[in-house]
């Protein structure tokens, strides 16, 4: 049986996009099977922890499929997201990923293929956990730049991305190129180049039409 579990950190994100995004990369997964987290940090809240986590830890079973649009949605802790792709290989769960079609099971019993399996684990939960930091830092300088520059630098071009998916490409930078994450998240490839470029500043940008969008209209006089 096939699980699909989607974590939702904010607002823009959601749940049935990640489920489009399995169906048209093949995956069979019925509404049911959808676990979710919403408002969930992957850094600081464990799997285990988590509603959805537990939830999910309860139904499957060996044999089954936990589909994710990539491991960190299972978490960007380094130690959680290894503890937990592990724990799943070991109940006879494989674990499949809808970006690169990546595969982890424990099916093998050749040790230098565990070497590599259990090294590229490593390795992606380590990037996962780099990507939070980087993302974090980009958010911060990108909002201490709108605010010591003033949000009108900014507005003379509205950004042509939504948070959601400038958080899809911060996500991808350091795995995918510029032509790939544009097809994913459906933007032009320039725009991920610019973000590439400039991620303090793309979201700088973002932060400033969100604060316009949030300011109150005047009203105008009868």
């Amino acid at each position: 049986m096939q699980f699909l579990y989607a974590r939702v950190s904010t607002s823009d994100q959601t749940a049935a996009h990640q489920l489009d995004h399995a169906r048209v990369a093949g995956f069979e997964i019925d509404d049911d099977n959808v676990i979710k987290d919403e408002g969930v940090s992957g850094v600081s809240t464990r799997f285990a922890e988590r509603e959805g986590g537990r939830r999910l830890l309860d139904k499957l079973r060996a044999g089954d499929t936990l589909v994710v649009r990539w491991v960190d949605r299972l978490g960007r802790n380094y130690e959680d997201l290894v503890d937990i792709i592990r724990e799943l290989m070991r109940r006879g769960v494989i674990v499949r990923t809808v970006i690169n079609n990546m595969t982890f099971d424990g099916a093998t019993k050749d040790p230098m293929q565990k070497a590599v399996r259990d090294a590229l684990i490593g390795f992606m939960a380590a990037l996962g956990q780099a990507q939070a930091e980087a993302t974090k830092l980009a958010q911060q300088a990108g909002i201490a730049h709108a605010q010591a520059n003033g949000s009108r630098v900014y507005l003379g071009r509205k950004p042509s991305y939504s948070r959601e998916q400038l958080g899809c490409i911060l996500d991808l930078l350091a795995t995918e190129s510029d032509i790939t994450i544009a097809k994913q998240v459906g933007l032009d490839r320039l725009a991920v180049r610019r973000v590439r470029q400039d991620p303090a500043k793309a979201e700088a940008a973002l932060v400033a039409w969100e604060s316009l969008k949030a300011r109150p209209r005047r009203r105008q006089a009868a």
